[in-house]
């Protein structure tokens, strides 16, 4: 079975968000042309590299698939590299958070590390990061701990996630989302590998687990944050290597949340504020980056890593004139390396 066959076929078993995500791109008969995905340079941006630090690949190459059924991408790699060459892209963190674990994670970890590794990856460093996301805790199981397990001692593997608690949806029983949250911490602790935090509404539960069983220096990603800025900045104040993901979700007219938190984060650390970027793809396209697509008609059907500099844009233009895409960009470069080394 071919790699872009199997990865249109994993797709199914993700959570519950990522299939509905999926229906709506079934449904979405109208729209921009797959060549709209191919983005043009950001206006100014130069030099600084694009570090993507939370995109789910398979998802977001099926979604692309099932959208353009027709599509000149035969596989992820193609993707990768028709979609971020010239971009600046320069590595991402790909997560696997659905249980079972599906077994392609090793053949595209082990494709970042083979001798045609530029051949399939061109000049992009492919990192990943595996666990159990909370709409599937009651999955967990001994084998699929075993199976994360396994992946942790992958030379391309850079950490624990995502994980955490989500009393929005509430896909899976709270009480058993406690508790395989405080499972995976355990091991994630044991083995000094940083941690990828999904929380959403459940600030109280959330605060709670991490300071009782993570150590206040380990290293944190608090992905994809939109609650309340007090929470996080609780967390912030307490754990010394915790940092905040940004996603193209800061730039929604719904969500004033986060673009609050990250006025008040430059605002207390001026030089360096714990941000990272990231899309959360195939999620999240920035609501800014039509200004710079005026050819098209409608919405994008999915975002990718090439879009990052919008969401870079939204927060320079908080940060305050001192701040512009190229100075985040890089702020965000240097916090992936402090957070996972990549």
């Amino acid at each position: 079975m071919s790699f872009s066959h199997r990865s249109l076929l994993l797709v199914r078993t993700y959570h519950r968000t990522y299939s509905s995500y999926i229906k709506m791109g079934k449904n979405n008969k109208k729209g921009p042309s797959e060549d709209c995905l191919l983005l043009p340079a950001y206006p100014g941006h130069t030099s600084a590299p694009i570090v993507d630090t939370h995109t789910h690949l398979v998802s977001t190459f099926a979604a692309y698939k099932q959208k353009y059924k027709g599509g000149k991408y035969e596989n992820v790699y193609d993707f990768v590299r028709g979609l971020y060459q010239g971009k600046k892209v320069t590595a991402l963190v790909d997560v696997w958070c659905e249980a079972p674990v599906q077994r392609v994670w090793r053949e595209i970890a082990d494709s970042a590390v083979a001798e045609d590794r530029t051949r399939k990856w061109g000049e992009l460093e492919y990192w990943f990061v595996m666990g159990v996301h909370p709409h599937e805790a009651r999955l967990y199981t001994d084998a699929v701990e075993k199976d994360i397990l396994e992946a942790m001692a992958h030379p391309r593997n850079v950490g624990w996630g995502e994980i955490g608690l989500d009393y929005h949806y509430d896909n899976s029983p709270r009480d058993l989302q406690r508790d395989v949250f405080t499972r995976q911490l355990r091991h994630a602790v044991r083995l000094s590998k940083p941690i990828t935090v999904h929380t959403r509404e459940a600030d109280e539960d959330t605060e709670r687990i991490l300071k009782a069983e993570v150590p206040a220096e380990h290293k944190i990603h608090v992905h994809c944050f939109t609650d309340a800025p007090d929470f996080a900045q609780r967390l912030l104040d307490h754990f010394t290597n915790l940092y905040i993901g940004i996603t193209g979700v800061i730039t929604f007219s719904s969500n004033e949340n986060t673009s609050n938190l990250v006025r008040q984060m430059f605002a207390q650390s001026p030089a360096a504020p714990r941000i990272v970027l990231e899309t959360d793809a195939p999620y999240m396209v920035p609501a800014n980056i039509y200004g710079s697509l005026s050819v098209i008609k409608g919405r994008l059907p999915l975002c990718h890593t090439a879009m990052i500099p919008w969401t870079a844009e939204f927060v320079a233009e908080i940060a305050g004139k001192e701040w512009d895409v190229e100075r985040v960009l890089e702020l965000g470069r240097a916090n992936a390396h402090r957070v996972y080394g990549v």
